[in-house]
């Protein structure tokens, strides 16, 4: 499958762009940026400590950033995703819920951003999920829309999609958008953080998910034999989503538990999620052009 495409970074991005550590990964793997370049409010001192690679699974993020994903200009569609792997707070589950996903996204014409956010749950972590995890998710929306033309993406088709714990920071995302501050002295915090369409796939925490009118809409699934705060939680989630009239679409996988995430060369109902997620997007009219998949 076809890595990122070479891209003129804006000049933004030019001073946002510092060097982070390759932890062992390909050396044509796209470049990680910064959300902030002196560091995230709260783990400036720790920015450079390197992250531990496991497998595909990345942990000690002080430094958080993301990975953008972009499709071809002659596919790009304007519409961007970023992605938020899960990992219960410990770990980020790069492999099947990352960076293979916005390699996927990017073939039919989704832009996609991979997220490495701060985690709370690991050994002595001082961080917390609705202040550091939060504040990485919305910086992470905010850039994105900051860098829109940049990234030939749509300031108004930007939507985020997260996976178990993940899944808990889309939910809050849109749940709890911030506006932008329009006398802000950096460009990126005078965008909203709000997301335009959110992707709930098994998220946890899903008795504290609140749904309003207005709120952007939603794609939820799960598996049958996911553990059932998770099963009959989202169920629950789904009605609330009708009761506001907040558009949303849930598919509930029978032979799939928890952590199916995306493998390529998967033939289960389950692993063709994603389709059913464009699918699921034209018919929202956030994706405009074909997405046929590539060779």
């Amino acid at each position: 499958m076809r890595r990122m495409q070479s891209f003129p970074f804006h000049a933004l991005l030019l001073s946002l762009c510092v060097a982070i550590p390759s932890i062992g990964l390909a050396e044509d793997s796209p470049q990680r940026i910064p959300l902030w370049e002196d560091g995230a409010p709260g783990s400036e001192a720790r920015m450079h400590e390197a992250e531990v690679l496991t497998g595909t699974n990345v942990s000690n993020v002080h430094h958080p950033s993301i990975t953008p994903y972009l499709p071809a200009k002659q596919k790009a569609t304007g519409t961007a995703i970023l992605i938020a792997p899960g990992g219960g707070h410990q770990k980020l589950c790069l492999g099947h819920e990352g960076d293979s996903l916005a390699e996927w996204f990017a073939d039919h014409g989704v832009a996609a951003f991979v997220l490495r956010y701060r985690l709370c749950r690991e050994p002595e972590s001082e961080y917390t999920l609705k202040g550091h995890a939060m504040d990485d998710t919305r910086r992470a929306i905010r850039m994105v829309r900051a860098n829109a033309e940049a990234w030939n993406v749509k300031p108004d088709r930007i939507g985020i999609l997260g996976f178990s714990a993940g899944g808990e920071l889309a939910a809050y995302s849109a749940m709890d958008p911030r506006p932008g501050d329009p006398q802000a002295e950096d460009p990126i915090e005078r965008e909203s953080s709000r997301p335009d369409f959110q992707g709930l796939i098994y998220p946890g925490k899903s008795s504290t998910f609140t749904v309003s009118p207005g709120m952007p809409p939603a794609f939820i699934a799960f598996g049958f034999h996911d553990r059932e705060d998770i099963a009959f939680g989202m169920a629950k989630v789904y009605l609330k989503y009708k009761e506001a009239d907040v558009p949303c679409e849930m598919h509930v996988y029978s032979e799939a538990g928890h952590g199916f995430g995306f493998r390529a060369n998967s033939n289960t109902a389950a692993g063709k999620w994603p389709e059913r997620m464009l699918e699921w997007l034209t018919d929202r009219k956030l994706l405009t052009k074909s997405h046929a998949a590539t060779d």
